[in-house]
Parts: structure tokens; sequence; C-alpha cells
């Protein structure tokens, strides 16, 4: 693999056992993310996403095919995950908590602190170093996600609807802060979304997903300048028509997960 690409994805394929029968979460991905870009995976509730990225992550094994992560620094980690859900320890503080990939990989103290008191700052945390998870808000906790998934350097970064339970205007929030620290390093993200708004706000590329099982719909790329302002660029007209034609692409693959959902008794 060239260094063209960071994350090569070739034929992936995901199987399950379930009820007695093979039911199949993935088919047949095959993707190229560049180095430093914001890949964005769109799709119905039970298309694979969260699989995929599991695979990507290390998590689960591929059925078949391959996936290839090139490593540009000896002794970074090749990814950090920010999860749907709270994540963060409950007996730690926030400044622990961000520390806690660092610490584990025995860096010296005084890197620890420079760089956690850096992405403290970075997301609003600073005055909140000694607190708990359970004095923050939901989107003070994904704060920290943030900060400890930026703060261990890691190859690539990977996302799991990290703001989908938050309210639109810490969502809105989150994303501008997201996209203020990622132009600092410009970390390879590859980022799990139900919301085309959010998808066309962050991406780069933005991949449709069909429903179950989960393939490559269509690849669409993002023509907005960097750095963004989310609120600017919703303002924009070709931000409406873009986040359209996407929302095109994927009602029918949304349409049919909730048919198949129905059948078999199951809300989305």
């Amino acid at each position: 693999m060239t260094d063209k690409f960071k994350i090569r994805i070739r034929n992936l394929r995901k199987e399950f056992r379930s009820g007695g029968r093979t039911v199949i979460a993935v088919d047949d991905v095959s993707i190229d993310i560049a180095p430093g870009s914001f890949f964005m995976i769109v799709g119905p509730s039970g298309c694979g996403k969260t699989s995929l990225l599991r695979m990507v992550a290390g998590l689960d094994a591929p059925t078949s095919g391959s996936i290839a992560i090139t490593d540009s620094a000896p002794g970074r980690p090749e990814n950090a995950m920010v999860f749907q859900g709270e994540s963060i320890f409950p007996w730690m503080s926030v400044w622990d908590n961000a520390a806690y990939g660092l610490t584990l990989r025995g860096r010296p103290k005084a890197k620890i602190k420079e760089v956690v008191d850096h992405y403290l700052d970075r997301t609003g945390l600073t005055k909140f170093a000694h607190a708990y998870p359970h004095q923050l808000s939901g989107g003070m906790k994904q704060r920290v996600s943030i900060a400890r998934a930026f703060a261990n350097d890691p190859e690539v970064l990977l996302m799991d609807e990290p703001f989908s339970a938050l309210d639109e205007q810490n969502k809105t929030l989150l994303q501008e802060e997201l996209l203020r620290i990622w132009e600092e390093h410009k970390k390879t993200v590859l980022f799990i979304t139900h919301s085309v708004d959010e998808a066309v706000t962050l991406g780069d590329r933005i991949m449709v997903m069909t429903a179950h099982p989960g393939r490559s719909k269509a690849i669409i790329d993002v023509p907005f300048e960097r750095p963004r302002s989310v609120l600017e660029l919703r303002a924009q007209p070709e931000y409406g028509a873009l986040v359209y034609r996407i929302w095109e692409q994927l009602r029918e693959e949304v349409q049919l997960a909730r048919s198949e959902a129905e059948k078999v008794g199951v809300a989305t």
C-alpha cells in the first residue's frame, strides 16, 4: 500500500451466526481513506456501520477481506476510539481519564502533563480537571473522551456516533470543537453517523451504506473548504443542496430497513 492511503479496506465481509442461520452484517465493502482526511459513513440502523468500525479497530475479525493501516510513527498506537455511549472511567478524574492512554504507554510524567493540559484546554475542561464523571453533563463526558483520544496521538481516530445522545445545541458546539482540534494535526478520522447534516458538516468524503446487509451504495466528495464554521457552512445554499443529494441516496435504504424491521417486529 502506498502512502496515498492511510486505510485501505478490500472486499470486507462480516457474518454472524444467529438462531441457526448466517446473518451478513457487512458485504464486500472496499474503500480507500487518505491520510489526514475525515471519512464519514452514514446509513440506516442495522446496516453494519458499527461492525465495520469495530473491524477497523481490531475489536472484531472480518469473515473475509482485508484491512490495512499504514504506520508513520514508531510507537504510536494504531487507533483510538470514541464510542457512542459514555466510555470514560467513573472512578477516575477528568485529568486521569484524559491521561489514561499515555500513562498506559509509560510516557514521561512531564510529557503526559503537557499533552493532557493542552487537550483539556482545547476542549474547555481545564477547570474541571479534578472533577469526576458523575459531576459532568453528557456533553462534557464526550469532551473527555475526545481529549483522551487526541492525547493518545493515534494513527487513526475512530468515532462511533459520539454525539448522537446529545441535544442539538451541545452537538453543534462539540462538532465545532472537534473540527478546531482536528485542524491542529489533521488526524485521519473514520466517523460513523446517522445524521446527513453531521456527515456533510465534518466530512471530506461520505460513504452511504445500504440497508442490511451493509454494502457501499455511494461515495460522495464534500467540496467545502477548511477550516469550517458549522453555522456559517449550514447557511450556504450549496450545503443544503448536498444534504438533499445524500438524503436522496439514503432515503430508500432507510425505508427498506424500516420495512424489514417491521416484518420481524423490531423498531428502528
